[in-house]
């Protein structure tokens, strides 16, 4: 059996309230690597993310959804870990979620340019973290972006806007005046 077909059909069962342990594992396989890369990314704490990994199996399980396509499937997943970022942050301190303890995965060309994307980063609003990365990494669509985060298509277009702006200030070479 395909991965996509497998997750196409713990779909159909967890709509029926059936969901065989074979498919959930084809789901989690191929969708919990970059979820967990995404969430570790926002929350920057590997406790915190996965944590929030295995919540949001669990809701996802403890739900009965619409049809949806294996696009749609992933989409309803970073949805579901978007909204418990959230509600983290609305819930704890500000500190859970911007402890820069995480190495990040990218590759730069020398570790100077890698430490000012770090640093760059850190000073990025977790929302913008999120867009960039959902961008970026994920390779996400702005309609894609919209159902994973809750926002509107055109917000996103707007905010990821903003988000590369930002970034782009913050990497741009300091001028030293004399």
């Amino acid at each position: 059996m395909e991965p996509s077909s497998g997750i196409v059909s713990l779909t159909l069962a967890a709509q029926a309230g059936a969901v065989h342990e074979a498919d959930f594992r084809i789901l989690y396989d191929a969708t919990s690597p970059p979820l967990r890369a995404y969430l570790l990314h926002v929350c920057r704490r590997p406790d915190v993310a996965d944590d929030l990994l295995q919540e949001t199996y669990c809701r996802y399980l403890m739900r009965r959804h619409p049809v949806m396509d294996e696009s749609q499937t992933r989409s309803w997943l970073f949805r579901i870990a978007t909204n418990l970022l959230h509600d983290r942050v609305r819930v704890r301190s500000r500190a859970d979620v911007v402890v820069p303890e995480m190495v990040e995965r990218g590759v730069a060309p020398n570790l100077e340019s890698r430490l000012d994307v770090q640093s760059t980063l850190r000073q990025l609003k977790p929302r913008e973290r999120e867009l960039l990365w959902l961008a970026y990494v994920e390779g996400m669509n702005h309609e894609e972006i919209a159902t994973a985060t809750g926002l509107r298509a055109l917000s996103i277009k707007i905010l990821l806007f903003r988000a590369r702006r930002k970034a782009a200030l913050l990497l741009a070479p300091k001028t030293r005046f004399a």
